[in-house]
């Protein structure tokens, strides 16, 4: 992510910034991000061993933060005492306890240092979905449905605090940010282990989960998020509706094309609207969720870039984290799995 989120940022800022530093431990890793980003820019490229080196460097006023979810609190905090703003990867730390502690700190000292990295919000198909749910073309919404599914396992030896917080962080945020902030009154998780997890030596939970919420008023929202679908990367969203619903990606093999179509009731015979969107082509083999988010990130990027030059708040703060994260938390006090769940029949 390093080195796509930087090579974002030189490609978008639009001449507002430029690439200064890259800070890498791992000598292998720090040669090859350096030399692909030398490519790509004539300005001078620091390159270094630790965030203190960065620091005392001063050649940066800004940073982006992808390093694994176990040290975002310290990096993040380094960072911001150090005086960087920065965009920081989901999620904020990948538990409940640890992000209302350490949202805590950041509110008292450095309320304005962190944007979090959920990128969907900067996403053109959904962005225009829920547009179209605000502008009533599917009347009352009463379900939210939001799918992620991966076509591999987690990687051998990474590092994950389960699958919800790792994956569905995105669903949960994505859901909270379609509904305007308003928060679940009740969750609940299902939860298998039944492929991927012989694949690879990264521990999980669960390599398929299903998470349920319960809105006020009569609205529910379902997110399942699975490492298990092996034909391809698949991202889909569903709003329903009282006359209709959005469907927002489509998973068909075409991985640069995202559908946004809406149908009426069923005497409709056609969809009422129907869009493509042509995700950013990178001419090379990249990670799945590139292909479908690439562009998304570019927005973001621009915005994070944007938003520190004017000197302005971030719009996506440590606090969403918190909040998505808190909605995960109370799905897995709840939790039904194949031993838990008892004998039909």
């Amino acid at each position: 992510m390093h080195a796509l989120h930087a090579q974002e940022v030189a490609a978008a800022s639009g001449g507002a910034c430029v690439v200064t530093a890259m800070v890498e431990p791992e000598p292998g890793r720090r040669e090859r991000a350096a030399a692909a980003m030398r490519g790509r820019q004539s300005s001078e490229l620091h390159v270094f061993e630790s965030i203190d080196q960065l620091l005392a460097s001063g050649v940066s006023d800004a940073c982006i933060v992808s390093t694994p979810t176990d040290l975002h609190r310290a990096h993040a905090w380094q960072l911001a005492e150090g005086g960087q703003r920065m965009l920081l990867e989901k999620p904020l730390t990948g538990t409940l306890a640890d992000d209302r502690e350490f949202a805590a700190q950041l509110d008292a000292k450095h309320p304005t240092a962190v944007m979090l990295a959920f990128q969907r919000r900067f996403d053109a198909p959904l962005a225009y979905g829920k547009q179209l749910m605000k502008e009533g073309a599917i009347g009352r919404v009463f379900k939210v449905v939001s799918i992620l599914e991966d076509s591999n396992p987690a990687p051998d030896g990474y590092v994950s605090g389960g699958i919800l917080p790792d994956m569905s962080v995105h669903n949960v945020d994505e859901i909270l940010w379609m509904l305007d902030g308003v928060m679940p009154e009740r969750a609940a998780v299902v939860g298998n282990c039944l492929y991927s997890r012989k694949l690879s030596t990264a521990v999980e939970d669960f390599d398929d989960a299903f998470l349920y919420l319960w809105f006020p008023g009569e609205l529910s929202a379902q997110v399942s998020v699975t490492r298990n679908h092996v034909s391809g990367y698949r991202v889909e969203t569903w709003l329903f509706g009282e006359e209709g619903q959005i469907h927002i990606g489509r998973f068909e093999h075409r991985h640069l094309e995202v559908m946004v179509e809406v149908y009426g009731r069923r005497d409709r015979k056609t969809p009422i609207e129907k869009r493509v969107f042509s995700a950013r082509d990178y001419g090379q083999p990249l990670p799945e969720f590139v292909d479908r988010f690439g562009a998304a990130y570019k927005a973001e990027v621009e915005e994070f870039v944007r938003r520190c030059v004017a000197g302005e708040p971030f719009a996506v703060t440590h606090r969403d984290g918190v909040r998505a994260m808190e909605v995960i938390d109370a799905g897995m006090r709840c939790v039904i799995t194949k031993e838990s769940s008892g004998q039909v029949g």
